[in-house]
């Protein structure tokens, strides 16, 4: 696929409002991209913005498995299940300690951590 084709596919997926497959295309070929940044539509532009900024600060974004992790502590945090809490901590401390972590928790399990001291104020 040459370029003007990914470029047709990023506009249309952008004009669809496919962001995922905008994202996947610009993701695969943001080298390439970076010097044909006018043939992109405004949105196309802007995705190809923030991806580009988080591409260069070495962002790890967060997997499907540490979703789930978030959304056990969230629901461990909220019936107030301090054993299951301390368990799934035990297993992933180092999943805390990461400070992108800490807006996925919900007001109950940030307050319940901070009281456990896991999680810095």
């Amino acid at each position: 696929m040459n370029i003007e084709q990914i470029i047709n596919q990023i506009n249309n997926s952008m004009d669809a409002l496919d962001l995922v497959t905008a994202r996947r295309y610009i993701e695969e070929n943001i080298e390439v991209l970076g010097s044909k940044r006018a043939l992109l539509n405004r949105n196309a532009r802007e995705l190809m913005n923030v991806l580009s900024e988080l591409h260069n600060s070495n962002y790890k974004p967060i997997t499907r498995q540490e979703m789930t992790i978030m959304n056990a502590i969230n629901t461990y945090a909220t019936k107030f299940d301090l054993r299951g809490l301390k368990l799934i901590v035990k297993d992933n401390s180092k999943l805390l300690l990461r400070e992108d972590i800490i807006p996925y928790l919900n007001k109950d399990a940030k307050v319940v951590l901070q009281s456990m001291g896991v999680i810095s104020k």
